[in-house]
């Protein structure tokens, strides 16, 4: 009952999470964005829920800054949904 066991056959490339996980930002091109965030949380009793706009302002610095860091990714699929559309709702139709 003996099993060869091969560990040198198959290599593990471990590879960075899609999403979950976002790198520092070394050059503090976001930083005034995440002090705003960081500024409602203290004033929420770090309620997260309170501070969705913070977040969603923070993740566009990421976004459109360092793209080497953080992929392109419509806010829709990231949770803002609902703040989109409030936004596209309060701007006055051009006539």
């Amino acid at each position: 009952m003996s099993t060869a066991m091969n560990f040198g056959s198959k290599s593990f490339n471990p590879r960075p999470p899609d999403k979950g996980a976002f790198p520092l930002d070394h050059f503090g091109e976001c930083s005034a964005f995440k002090e705003r965030f960081m500024e409602c949380l203290r004033d929420s009793g770090y309620e997260s829920g309170a501070c969705r706009q913070q977040a969603m302002a923070y993740l566009e610095c990421r976004m459109e800054r360092q793209v080497q860091l953080m992929a392109n990714e419509p806010l829709e699929k990231l949770g803002f949904k609902d703040l989109i559309e409030d936004k596209s709702e309060a701007k006055p139709e051009k006539s």
